[in-house]
Protein backbone atom coordinates (compact mmCIF):
# COMPACT_ATOMS: atom_id res chain seq x y z
CA UNK A 1 0.00 0.00 0.00
CA UNK A 2 1.46 3.39 -1.05
CA UNK A 3 2.45 5.44 2.03
CA UNK A 4 1.57 8.88 1.79
CA UNK A 5 2.62 11.83 4.44
CA UNK A 6 -0.09 14.59 5.33
CA UNK A 7 1.89 17.70 6.52
CA UNK A 8 -0.78 20.00 8.02
CA UNK A 9 -1.13 21.78 10.94
CA UNK A 10 -5.45 22.02 10.76
CA UNK A 11 -6.52 18.64 12.40
CA UNK A 12 -10.11 19.03 10.70
CA UNK A 13 -8.56 19.22 7.37
CA UNK A 14 -5.85 16.67 7.91
CA UNK A 15 -8.42 14.16 9.05
CA UNK A 16 -10.69 14.90 6.12
CA UNK A 17 -8.01 14.29 3.73
CA UNK A 18 -6.87 11.02 5.75
CA UNK A 19 -10.29 10.01 5.52
CA UNK A 20 -10.57 10.27 1.98
CA UNK A 21 -7.09 9.35 0.75
CA UNK A 22 -7.70 6.22 3.14
CA UNK A 23 -10.85 5.03 1.09
CA UNK A 24 -9.24 5.49 -1.90
CA UNK A 25 -6.62 2.88 -0.84
CA UNK A 26 -3.85 4.93 0.78
CA UNK A 27 -1.54 4.44 3.64
CA UNK A 28 -1.48 7.67 5.35
CA UNK A 29 0.64 9.42 8.40
CA UNK A 30 -0.53 12.81 9.49
CA UNK A 31 2.34 15.36 10.54
CA UNK A 32 0.97 18.60 12.59
CA UNK A 33 4.47 20.47 12.22
CA UNK A 34 7.31 20.67 10.15
CA UNK A 35 9.97 18.89 12.61
CA UNK A 36 7.32 15.88 12.90
CA UNK A 37 6.94 15.66 9.17
CA UNK A 38 11.11 15.93 8.53
CA UNK A 39 11.69 12.96 10.99
CA UNK A 40 9.01 10.94 8.84
CA UNK A 41 10.57 11.97 5.66
CA UNK A 42 13.81 10.61 6.96
CA UNK A 43 12.79 7.59 8.47
CA UNK A 44 9.62 6.62 6.38
CA UNK A 45 10.54 7.89 2.69
CA UNK A 46 6.39 8.16 1.68
CA UNK A 47 5.99 7.45 -1.94
CA UNK A 48 4.42 11.45 -1.85
CA UNK A 49 3.86 14.12 0.82
CA UNK A 50 1.16 16.68 0.98
CA UNK A 51 2.81 19.74 2.12
CA UNK A 52 1.29 23.09 3.64
CA UNK A 53 3.01 26.05 3.63
CA UNK A 54 2.05 27.53 6.80
CA UNK A 55 3.37 24.73 9.49
CA UNK A 56 4.93 25.43 12.61
CA UNK A 57 8.54 24.98 13.35
CA UNK A 58 9.83 24.38 9.77
CA UNK A 59 7.40 25.87 7.38
CA UNK A 60 6.47 24.20 4.22
CA UNK A 61 9.05 25.83 1.69
CA UNK A 62 11.97 24.71 3.93
CA UNK A 63 10.42 21.06 4.25
CA UNK A 64 10.07 21.44 0.12
CA UNK A 65 14.40 22.07 0.05
CA UNK A 66 14.54 18.79 2.23
CA UNK A 67 11.98 16.91 0.02
CA UNK A 68 13.99 17.16 -2.99
CA UNK A 69 17.30 16.04 -1.44
CA UNK A 70 15.46 13.02 -0.63
CA UNK A 71 13.71 12.59 -4.11
CA UNK A 72 9.85 12.44 -2.88
CA UNK A 73 7.21 13.60 -4.87
CA UNK A 74 5.38 16.84 -2.92
CA UNK A 75 2.09 18.63 -3.50
CA UNK A 76 1.30 22.31 -1.94
CA UNK A 77 -2.18 22.00 -0.20
CA UNK A 78 -2.16 25.63 0.74
CA UNK A 79 -4.49 28.59 1.64
CA UNK A 80 -2.16 31.24 -0.71
CA UNK A 81 -3.18 31.12 -3.45
CA UNK A 82 -1.37 33.97 -5.68
CA UNK A 83 0.67 33.42 -8.78
CA UNK A 84 3.72 34.26 -6.87
CA UNK A 85 3.58 31.52 -4.17
CA UNK A 86 2.21 28.99 -6.95
CA UNK A 87 5.40 29.94 -8.95
CA UNK A 88 7.60 29.84 -6.28
CA UNK A 89 6.38 26.24 -4.70
CA UNK A 90 6.66 25.00 -8.43
CA UNK A 91 10.07 26.80 -9.08
CA UNK A 92 11.28 24.90 -5.49
CA UNK A 93 10.46 21.64 -6.84
CA UNK A 94 6.70 20.65 -5.80
CA UNK A 95 5.15 18.34 -8.37
CA UNK A 96 1.48 20.42 -8.03
CA UNK A 97 0.09 23.22 -6.17
CA UNK A 98 -3.55 23.06 -4.62
CA UNK A 99 -5.25 26.15 -3.54
CA UNK A 100 -7.44 25.56 -0.36
CA UNK A 101 -10.53 25.38 -0.12
CA UNK A 102 -10.65 22.40 -2.91
CA UNK A 103 -12.45 19.45 -3.77
CA UNK A 104 -11.21 16.40 -2.88
CA UNK A 105 -12.10 14.84 -5.53
CA UNK A 106 -9.50 17.57 -7.27
CA UNK A 107 -7.32 16.27 -4.65
CA UNK A 108 -7.52 12.59 -5.41
CA UNK A 109 -6.85 13.18 -9.22
CA UNK A 110 -3.90 15.25 -8.81
CA UNK A 111 -2.24 12.52 -5.93
CA UNK A 112 -2.78 9.98 -8.97
CA UNK A 113 -1.77 12.05 -11.20
CA UNK A 114 1.82 12.45 -9.87
CA UNK A 115 2.10 8.98 -8.37
CA UNK A 116 1.51 8.11 -11.92
CA UNK A 117 4.27 10.04 -13.40
CA UNK A 118 6.62 8.44 -10.43
CA UNK A 119 5.24 5.35 -11.25
CA UNK A 120 4.13 4.95 -7.67
CA UNK A 121 0.86 3.62 -9.05
CA UNK A 122 -0.77 0.63 -7.69
CA UNK A 123 -1.85 -1.49 -11.19
CA UNK A 124 -4.08 -3.44 -9.53
CA UNK A 125 -7.74 -2.51 -7.33
CA UNK A 126 -9.89 -5.41 -5.75
CA UNK A 127 -13.35 -3.66 -5.02
CA UNK A 128 -15.72 -5.93 -3.48
CA UNK A 129 -15.22 -9.08 -5.84
CA UNK A 130 -14.48 -7.29 -8.38
CA UNK A 131 -10.27 -7.32 -9.83
CA UNK A 132 -9.68 -4.19 -11.66
CA UNK A 133 -6.30 -4.11 -13.74
CA UNK A 134 -5.30 -1.26 -14.68
CA UNK A 135 -1.96 -2.27 -16.81
CA UNK A 136 -4.15 -4.48 -18.73
CA UNK A 137 -7.62 -2.54 -18.66
CA UNK A 138 -8.72 -5.92 -17.25
CA UNK A 139 -11.86 -6.63 -15.16
CA UNK A 140 -12.26 -10.14 -13.58
CA UNK A 141 -14.07 -11.50 -10.70
CA UNK A 142 -13.67 -14.90 -9.55
CA UNK A 143 -10.76 -15.40 -12.21
CA UNK A 144 -13.21 -14.58 -15.07
CA UNK A 145 -13.12 -11.57 -17.18
CA UNK A 146 -16.06 -9.27 -17.69
CA UNK A 147 -16.29 -7.55 -21.05
CA UNK A 148 -16.35 -3.58 -20.58
CA UNK A 149 -16.28 -1.30 -23.19
CA UNK A 150 -13.86 1.89 -23.16
CA UNK A 151 -15.91 4.33 -21.40
CA UNK A 152 -17.04 1.33 -19.17
CA UNK A 153 -13.65 0.45 -17.96
CA UNK A 154 -12.70 4.21 -17.77
CA UNK A 155 -15.98 5.28 -15.87
CA UNK A 156 -15.00 1.88 -13.39
CA UNK A 157 -11.68 3.42 -12.64
CA UNK A 158 -13.09 6.43 -11.74
CA UNK A 159 -15.54 5.24 -9.22
CA UNK A 160 -13.08 3.14 -7.57
CA UNK A 161 -10.21 5.54 -7.14
CA UNK A 162 -12.91 7.41 -5.49
CA UNK A 163 -14.57 5.31 -3.04
CA UNK A 164 -17.69 6.53 -1.05
CA UNK A 165 -17.54 10.20 -2.66
CA UNK A 166 -20.29 11.42 -4.51
CA UNK A 167 -19.27 12.68 -7.89
CA UNK A 168 -21.24 15.13 -9.86
CA UNK A 169 -22.36 14.34 -13.44
CA UNK A 170 -19.86 17.11 -14.41
CA UNK A 171 -17.22 15.89 -12.86
CA UNK A 172 -17.35 12.05 -14.35
CA UNK A 173 -18.28 13.54 -18.21
CA UNK A 174 -15.22 15.68 -18.15
CA UNK A 175 -13.01 13.17 -16.63
CA UNK A 176 -14.04 9.84 -18.75
CA UNK A 177 -15.40 11.92 -21.73
CA UNK A 178 -12.88 14.69 -21.31
CA UNK A 179 -15.35 17.35 -22.62
CA UNK A 180 -17.51 20.06 -21.13
CA UNK A 181 -20.74 18.80 -19.63
CA UNK A 182 -23.87 20.54 -21.10
CA UNK A 183 -26.38 19.63 -18.36
CA UNK A 184 -28.83 17.73 -20.66
CA UNK A 185 -26.66 14.72 -21.79
CA UNK A 186 -27.80 11.17 -20.64
CA UNK A 187 -24.61 9.66 -21.24
CA UNK A 188 -23.29 9.76 -17.59
CA UNK A 189 -26.49 8.37 -16.88
CA UNK A 190 -26.78 5.27 -19.47
CA UNK A 191 -23.79 4.39 -19.18
CA UNK A 192 -23.86 3.80 -14.91
CA UNK A 193 -26.56 1.40 -15.95
CA UNK A 194 -24.63 -0.64 -18.36
CA UNK A 195 -21.61 -0.48 -16.05
CA UNK A 196 -23.92 -1.29 -12.96
CA UNK A 197 -25.93 -4.56 -15.32
CA UNK A 198 -22.44 -5.90 -16.44
CA UNK A 199 -20.97 -6.04 -12.74
CA UNK A 200 -24.37 -6.81 -11.56
CA UNK A 201 -23.84 -3.93 -8.97
CA UNK A 202 -27.07 -2.80 -8.33
CA UNK A 203 -26.78 -1.60 -4.72
CA UNK A 204 -23.12 -0.38 -5.20
CA UNK A 205 -22.88 2.79 -7.35
CA UNK A 206 -25.95 4.62 -5.65
CA UNK A 207 -27.61 7.93 -7.90
CA UNK A 208 -26.57 11.09 -5.03
CA UNK A 209 -29.88 13.70 -5.63
CA UNK A 210 -29.12 16.63 -7.60
CA UNK A 211 -25.15 15.07 -7.68
CA UNK A 212 -24.62 12.06 -9.38
CA UNK A 213 -23.43 8.89 -8.65
CA UNK A 214 -21.11 7.56 -5.43
CA UNK A 215 -19.54 3.75 -5.18
CA UNK A 216 -21.06 2.42 -2.16
CA UNK A 217 -17.73 0.73 -0.65
CA UNK A 218 -15.95 -0.31 3.11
Amino acid sequence: MLKILIAEDEEPIANLIRMNLRRAGYNCVWAADGETAADYMEKEKPDLVLLDVMLPGINGYELMDYARTLELPVIFLTALGTTENKVKGLKMGADDYLTKPFEIVELLARVEAVLRRYHKTESVLEVFDIVIDTASRAVTRGGEQIALTMKEFDLLLLLARNRNIALYRETIYETVWGGEYMGQSRTVDLHIQRLKKKLNWDNEISAVYKVGYRLEAE
